[in-house]
């Protein structure tokens, strides 16, 4: 399995370069790889920032390339919940952020509208401490 960067990820779905977008889909078509929480937190700011992608679109894209064959996220589950919590309102890196702190017994926080979402949204999360 191959790990993939970011630039690779956001060939593959703003295919805005040609040339680099074929290379990386014949990787993705023929090659199983790997996609790092990292990866997808970045893939999503610059698909964001840079491509204009609203909060549900950035989770669809993501969702999408995630369902190709041969494509494993890191910590798919806790990702999975992630993208499902942007597309109900939550900021996506705090989405990130709660899915992947799941296994824990609490989320300490001093952002209070966080802490007030946070208990709104079924990640798997035990409670959320205001501080």
């Amino acid at each position: 399995m191959i790990a993939i960067d970011t630039n690779v990820v956001v060939r593959i779905l703003v295919a805005d370069s040609p040339e680099q977008t074929d290379r990386a889909k014949a990787l993705v078509r023929h090659t199983p790889v790997w996609v790092s929480t990292t990866v997808v937190l970045e893939a999503a700011w610059v698909l964001s920032s840079r491509y204009g992608f609203s909060p549900t679109m950035v989770a669809d894209a993501l969702t999408s390339l995630g369902g190709l064959p041969g494509v494993t996220f890191e910590k798919a589950e806790a990702i999975h919940r992630a993208f499902d919590a942007v597309r109900a309102g939550l900021d996506f890196a705090d989405a990130i952020h709660l899915a992947l702190a799941s296994d824990q017994t609490a989320f300490a926080t001093f952002d209070k509208e966080l802490a007030g979402r946070a208990a709104a949204w079924e990640l798997g999360l035990g409670d959320v401490i205001l501080l």
